[in-house]
């Protein structure tokens, strides 16, 4: 039971499931790429990133400074099984497809032949920060 509780401990974190979300269409993505999608930093993506790998959840490679993560199928089937649901259940949501479109719009951006700038992924997570923020503000007054 205590693996069951500390798996679905990892998936209750916003970002961790944006992450995974990116992930399930994506082979691998960089650091750079998901900093630039869910406008956070270089830290804050490296800490939910080992979080996730610690659960298992993801691998990693590096490739000169930058690191590279993949989804990992999971050895549980009950974990895959919740990794399936979450699939399914995320396609049909409009914050998904939009994080989705924000990568996209990075992805295009960037040259994929060379490392990623940090000035860029930068600038990109501002632009994403910039256009969430009246979002959540509004959502968070609809709440109240």
């Amino acid at each position: 039971m205590r693996d069951v509780v500390r798996f679905l401990q990892v998936l209750a974190d916003e970002a961790r499931l944006q992450m995974i979300w990116l992930l399930f269409h994506h082979r691998e993505l960089c650091v750079c790429d998901l900093m630039a999608a869910l406008g956070i930093t270089q830290s804050k993506a490296s800490r939910h990133l080992a979080t996730l790998r610690h659960a298992g959840l993801v691998t990693d490679r590096k490739a000169g400074t930058w690191t590279y993560y993949a989804l990992r199928r999971p050895d549980a089937a009950l974990e895959r099984a919740v990794l399936a649901v979450l699939r399914r259940g995320l396609g049909g949501s409009p914050a998904a497809m939009r994080l989705s479109t924000d990568l996209h719009t990075w992805l295009a951006r960037r040259d994929r032949s060379s490392p990623c700038s940090l000035r860029e992924v930068r600038a990109a997570a501002r632009t994403v920060r910039s256009r969430t923020r009246p979002q959540r503000a509004r959502a968070e007054e609809a709440r109240l």
